[in-house]
This record gives structure tokens, C-alpha cells and sequence, in this order.
């Protein structure tokens, strides 16, 4: 007990952050997310691509050197030539070049969209001061993120260059031997060693991503943390605020509308008056002791109730000073008052009378 009071007033940040203060936090830009992910995956993903569509690049380029040499170097050197030359060379070099530059604008997007969902962030363009501030920049250099920072680059530089070495050491016999192919066959050797090399290291580097952003999101968390006091007087502030308030009331108003318009296909009858009120009477002898109140309302709301009892074969019995009467006395999920049974009873009996159906009515 003694504990817990000393945490309290010392303000020590144990608790989970509340709903409210995550949201505070994601309007100001503050989210767990790892810049690791994205180059990782972007790096992965175009190597991949190369690799499966590397041939058909080659191939696009020297049908590229083929039209220069056979067909351009002929043409006469004129302004209408030369720009039919620029639109042609850079139609078919966008057509080539486009693919990969969708996938490298595909992979960021999927790697921050997984992150951090949809986020438009004005408050990074504001223009802040702090961030040119000299003694902070100091500070950051010798803070415990520098650190880390530090030895994410030297794993990320051990693990890619173990990855390398390795590879070209496996394909050394290939490598020595370079000097006995022709240009064609090295050209496509490197460029395959090339391309192994590049999606094994992008490989592990998206497992070091992958932990780097779990730990970015349990710094975030850890952050985000708020002590007891904290939480206690945001819940004040939010219950203060009119704004809060309204729009809990309403959520309430609303939630309760729509629970009575779902008991109205309940109900026995509606009586009205006819066009202001609308007041649903259900009542089962086998359960209830006196008829029940189960959806009422003015207006809109009556004219709704009305539109449902219609819509469920409920009958509606125009009756305005008892439909007034049970609108001003009765609320929802009571009793009719003892004055009013008489008057009730005679309308739940001409409903069974009328639907050829019998209940036995109280007295």
C-alpha cells in the first residue's frame, strides 16, 4: 500500500498510455516506426525484380544500341529529326525504367502503410527551431538512440558483409576462370553474382528490420507510458471538456435510439396522436404483470416508430389523450400506471380481437 501511494505521488510513468494520448501522438508525427523497413523491403523487392525480369531489361537495352546505330546514325542531322529521335529514345527508355521504378515507389508505401497505417502529418512541416539548435544537436550526439544507432550500423555492415564474402567465396573457381569467356558469358556471370548477392544481403537485412521496428515500437510504447496522476487528470480534463462531453451524449442518444427501434417489431400495438407522439405497448400475460412501455417518441422519432410498426404488420391505434398521457408519465422499459390500464386494456383487446387472437387481459 505504501508502495503503490509513494508511485502515485512521485509520478513514476507505469501505466499504459490511454487512447486519448496515442491519438495526441499520432496527430504530432509521434508513431513506431523503423526507416529500416523501407529501404530493406525497397532494396529486396527491386533486386527481386531485376532478377526475374533482368533479361527482358538487357534485351530492351540493346534493342535500344541496335535502333541507334542501324537506323538513327542514318538519319539526316535536322531540329524534326532530332526531336523525333529525344521523343522515341525516351519513350522506350521510360518503358523499360518505369516497372522499376513502380516497384520501388510500391515498396515504400507497403513498408510505411504497414507501419503506421494512413497518415498525413502537417506538424512536420512546421519549421522548428529546436532542430538547429547546436547544444541540442550535442546532446543527441551522446544520447543512448546514438548509441543504437551505432550498432544497427555496424550488424547491418558485419551481417552484409559476411553475406558477400561469402557468396564470392563459394564462386571463386568461377572468378578465376573469367579470363578464359568471352565478354558475354562474364558479363552474365557478374550480373547474376550480382543480383544473388544483392537479394541474400537485402534478405537479412530485412530480418534486422524487422527487429529494429520491434524495438522502435517498444521505445515508442515505453515513451508513451503515463503515471497514475497523469492518467487521473486527463480523465478530469476529458470529462470538463463540453466538446467531450457532447459528443459522448450523443453517441449515448444515438446508441439508445437505435435499442428502442429494435424492440418496436416487439411490440403488441403503437398508439398515437396521430402525428406528435408515438408510444409501442407490448404485454405478455405469461411474464409481464401490466403492459410495457417499450419505445416511445415526439415528432421524427414517432413518425420512425410509426414507419417500423408498419413495416412488421404492427397495428397503430390513434388514441391522443391516452398516447399523451403515456408519452408525459411513462418511460422507457416501465409499466403503464394503474390509472391507465383500463384504458390500455380496452386497446390491447380490440388488437387481439382484430388479429383473431386472445389474451387474457387483467381487470
Amino acid at each position: 500500500m505504501l508502495r503503490f501511494d509513494l508511485q502515485f505521488f512521485s509520478g513514476e510513468k507505469t501505466e499504459k498510455a490511454t487512447p486519448q494520448k496515442r491519438r495526441d501522438a499520432r496527430k504530432k508525427g509521434q508513431v513506431a516506426k523503423s526507416p529500416e523497413v523501407s529501404s530493406a523491403l525497397t532494396l529486396l523487392l527491386s533486386f527481386s525484380f531485376l532478377l526475374i525480369g533482368g533479361k527482358n531489361l538487357v534485351a530492351g537495352c540493346f534493342n535500344i544500341f541496335i535502333h541507334c546505330f542501324q537506323d538513327y546514325l542514318r538519319w539526316d542531322v535536322t531540329i524534326k529529326n532530332t526531336q523525333v529521335l529525344y521523343k522515341e529514345l525516351l519513350i522506350e527508355s521510360a518503358q523499360l525504367i518505369a516497372p522499376f521504378f513502380a516497384i520501388v515507389v510500391a515498396a515504400g508505401l507497403i513498408a510505411n502503410f504497414a507501419q503506421v497505417g494512413f497518415m498525413i502529418n502537417p506538424e512536420g512541416l512546421k519549421m522548428k527551431f529546436s532542430k538547429i539548435n547546436p547544444l541540442q544537436g550535442a546532446k543527441n550526439i551522446f544520447s543512448f538512440r546514438t548509441v543504437v544507432e551505432l550498432i544497427k550500423s555496424i550488424l547491418k555492415i558485419s551481417v552484409t558483409s559476411t553475406v558477400v564474402f561469402l557468396i564470392i567465396w563459394n564462386q571463386r573457381g568461377q572468378l578465376v576462370s573469367l579470363g578464359e569467356k568471352n565478354i558475354w558469358d562474364t558479363a552474365s556471370f557478374i550480373g547474376s553474382l550480382i543480383l544473388q548477392i544483392g537479394v541474400s544481403a537485402s534478405g537479412c537485412l530485412i530480418v534486422l528490420a524487422a527487429a529494429d521496428y520491434f524495438y522502435q515500437k517498444f521505445e515508442y510504447e515505453k515513451k508513451l507510458r503515463m503515471s497514475k496522476q497523469e492518467i487521473k487528470e486527463e480523465f478530469k480534463k476529458m470529462e470538463g471538456d463540453p466538446h467531450i462531453k457532447g459528443k459522448r451524449k450523443a453517441k449515448q442518444r444515438e446508441l439508445a435510439m437505435k435499442r428502442m427501434m429494435q424492440e418496436v417489431p416487439k411490440a403488441d400495438v403503437v398508439i398515437t396522436n396521430p402525428t406528435h407522439f408515438a408510444v409501442a405497448i407490448r404485454y405478455d400475460i405469461n411474464t409481464m404483470d401490466a403492459p410495457l412501455v417499450i419505445a416511445k417518441g415526439q415528432d421524427h422519432v414517432a413518425l420512425k416508430i410509426k414507419e417500423i410498426a408498419k413495416q412488421n404488420k404492427i397495428m397503430t391505434v390513434e388514441n391522443r389523450p391516452l398516447a399523451r398521457a403515456l408519452f408525459a408519465s411513462v418511460e422507457i422499459g416501465e409499466t403503464i400506471p394503474e390509472e391507465l390500464f383500463n384504458a390500455v386494456g380496452e386497446i390491447l383487446a380490440y388488437v387481439y380481437y382484430q388479429e383473431g387472437r386472445y389474451k387474457g387481459m387483467m381487470t
